[in-house]
């Protein structure tokens, strides 16, 4: 739900609930002969005011430069992710080291292929994966309540073979584009001191 959207149902909210206890004033002081015809009868016209505040709320640009109006979901053509809400959590209120084991074992598994990138060797990505494989199995042992540990294992070879192909992938790249600055330069560099002078001696045809 977007800024937008989530102010709109905020205000259509606070003005249910506005009418409702105006409306529940009203009966107090005079009652209906039939309870459940007024009830509706209050339903109807009520979400009628409701609706009406809104669009008034939209012609005076109540909803106008809100962050977010007129700009795509974040994130709305990426795969679902379970734990987005606790990503987001996490990013905007800047929490470190307060997650219990289970939510930190999910954003770290979440997170673990630019964790192992930082890593130069095979043998060092392997010990990563055990380390994080023990804090798994040691977080899967506690029996102190919290949500349930469901983060899976890491298998060390199939991560190695992962982290190489990452980074071929990326030596490649830097290569591609290590050649294409060079070429750049090479095209707009000045010729040869030589060049030139052989230029100038050549006789005209």
């Amino acid at each position: 739900m977007s800024a937008s959207d989530r102010k709109r149902f905020e205000y259509r909210q606070r003005l249910a609930a506005e009418a409702a206890a105006a409306q529940r004033g009203h009966d107090d002081d005079e009652e209906a002969p039939d309870e459940a015809a007024a009830r509706a009868h209050r339903t109807q016209h009520q979400a009628q005011w409701v609706d009406m505040q809104i669009q008034q709320a939209i012609r005076r640009g109540d909803f106008d430069d809100l962050p977010g109006a007129g700009k795509p979901i974040a994130g709305i053509d990426r795969p679902h992710d379970p734990d987005w809400w606790l990503k987001r959590l996490i990013e905007r209120e800047r929490i470190t080291g307060v997650l219990p084991p289970a939510l930190a074992l999910r954003t770290e598994h979440a997170e673990i292929a630019t964790t192992l990138d930082r890593i130069t060797t095979p043998d060092g990505v392997r010990t990563a994966v055990a380390d994080f494989n023990a804090r798994v199995v040691e977080a899967r042992r506690q029996l102190q309540g919290g949500p349930p540990v469901v983060t899976p294992l890491l298998d060390a070879d199939d991560e190695v073979d992962a982290w190489h192909e990452r980074r071929t992938r990326r030596v490649a790249e830097q290569k591609a584009r290590l050649a294409e600055i060079r070429a750049a330069e090479a095209a707009a560099a000045p010729p040869p001191r030589w060049r030139r002078w052989r230029r100038r001696g050549r006789p005209s045809p």
